[in-house]
């Protein structure tokens, strides 16, 4: 199911949708920070995978996202931390709120460097989502014209300093 969070209506992790103004804020994880999470049980992502468990924030994703994280773990790379598809599949399917991108006219987008990172930054956007963490640099070198839209473009460590409960 897709939810439609410009419309003010978001899909939980149980699939229930609650009104925008009530719902968690919204987070954008890029694939490296997902891999983290779901592959190499990074420290660093410990706070936001408490976050995003425990309802206190939204991870928002897109087809074209989960399509990237497929792709990379289909290329055999990660074969040395011996990922689980399973259970990254059904934390996936779990945790991910997933969102139908639109275009969004070029007067309101941020443009990063690295265009396989575009997706992310205009899905951040798209759902006001409070922020949208990465370790790449293209995607942490927009944190100032992100910051002055209300997006915060940070790493999962920074993010978890100052969000930590």
């Amino acid at each position: 199911m897709l939810a439609d969070l410009s419309k003010g209506m978001v899909a939980g992790p149980a699939g229930a949708t609650s009104a925008r103004l009530g719902a968690p804020a919204a987070l954008v994880l890029d694939t490296n920070i997902v891999l983290d999470w779901l592959v190499f049980d990074d420290p660093d992502v410990v706070g936001v995978r408490g976050a995003i468990t425990s309802g206190r924030m939204c991870w928002v994703a897109s087809p074209t996202m989960r399509d990237e994280l497929e792709s990379v773990l289909a290329r055999g790379s990660l074969l040395a931390w011996r990922p689980d598809p399973g259970r990254i599949w059904s934390t996936w399917h779990r945790w991910a709120t997933m969102v139908a991108p639109r275009a969004m006219p070029p007067v309101h987008q941020l443009r990063c460097t690295d265009p396989d990172d575009q997706k992310f930054v205009e899905l951040a956007l798209q759902v006001g989502a409070s922020a949208l963490l990465s370790r790449d640099r293209a995607l942490l070198r927009l944190a100032g014209r992100a910051r002055d839209r209300g997006l915060a473009i940070m790493t999962s460590a920074a993010w978890a300093s100052t969000h930590a409960s």
